[in-house]
């Protein structure tokens, strides 16, 4: 087991590592282009993998979902999430971003109160409290001028939370297949719809990267699909937080950000309760659903299917 949980371990770093690199691209291309540009065509160019998912799908059904309105929540939430994801990652420092989206596992604990009717106790209700106040300290309202960065990055991570813990909720009743390609036909459907107006012709480079945003995360996916397969849970969902070595690294030598100190201790604040809050899931009948644990995905952005989904298959 020894063995196995090292493994899990690495191949998540090495998981994690590719998305930092394809958060670098989506960075880049932020710059330019406007994040529904960039989410159309990189989603686009995953559905050959969607696309073989159903083919190899032999479970009897149909694709009509046992429950529309759940389905149709997740679904506009995941379009919001990858929308602010991508546009934060385009104006805020990497680093930043990513201190904001570690607050996931706090609001997934937060949301399963009232959707999963999870009991939370005053220990992980203290760390949930301490991590959105290390939130406030990335943000600090008080000092650096807030934006709409920092409004998305927010959005990005309640919306992603909502995702998981609705998946939670109704993932043991509806098909895979059903939950993996809702949200991305949306993607393609409301993106479309959108791209005449923010459309700007892309050189092949950039087309390129694109098609690396796709590649990476499927890629990435394989990763942490392995890392779960060899490893507990618990082991695993830590490895997430070396997105901020990444980050730090990456912001200084491509985009010359230093993160400041107030978004270290923000960040480090935020992922001391997140860690907490991973291991007291962990830990026998302190958890009835384990959100946290079960979710086993970044944010969600509808380009790629969540890990859980593939996990099942």
């Amino acid at each position: 087991m020894v063995k196995s949980n090292l493994r899990g371990a690495l191949m998540a770093l090495i998981a994690f590592a590719i998305y930092s690199t394809h958060d670098v691209f989506v960075k880049f291309l932020g710059g330019h282009y406007s994040a529904f540009q960039i989410i159309f065509f990189s989603g686009l160019l995953s559905f050959p993998l969607v696309a073989m998912m159903l083919i190899s799908d032999r479970s009897d059904g149909n694709l009509r979902p046992r429950h529309p309105w759940w389905t149709l929540v997740r679904t506009v939430s995941t379009l919001i999430t990858g929308a602010s994801a991508f546009y934060a990652f385009s104006v805020l420092p990497m680093a930043q971003t990513y201190a904001i989206l570690f607050a996931t596992p706090l609001l997934i604990t937060l949301l399963a109160i009232p959707i999963l009717g999870e009991k939370v106790g005053i220990r992980r209700g203290l760390a949930i409290c301490v991590g959105l106040a290390g939130v406030l300290i990335v943000l600090r309202p008080s000092g650096a001028e807030l934006g709409l960065g920092h409004a998305a990055a927010l959005a990005a991570a309640v919306f992603s939370s909502l995702a998981s813990v609705i998946v939670r909720k109704i993932g043991q009743e509806e098909r895979s297949v059903v939950l993996l390609l809702f949200p991305m036909l949306a993607n393609f459907v409301v993106m479309g719809a959108i791209l005449p107006f923010v459309y700007k012709p892309m050189p092949i480079e950039h087309l390129g990267m694109v098609g690396i945003i796709a590649a990476f995360g499927i890629v990435a996916s394989l990763f942490v699909i392995s890392a779960y397969r060899s490893a507990e849970a618990v082991i695993v969902a830590p490895m997430q937080y070396s997105q901020m070595i990444w980050a730090t690294i990456f912001g200084f030598l491509i985009f010359k950000e230093m993160p400041d100190q107030l978004t270290l201790i923000g960040a480090a604040v935020i992922m001391c309760s997140g860690l907490y809050i991973v291991l007291r899931e962990s830990r026998g009948k302190v958890s009835k659903n384990n959100p946290v644990l079960q979710s086993r995905t970044r944010h969600e952005t509808g380009i790629l299917p969540r890990i859980s989904l593939l996990l099942r298959r």
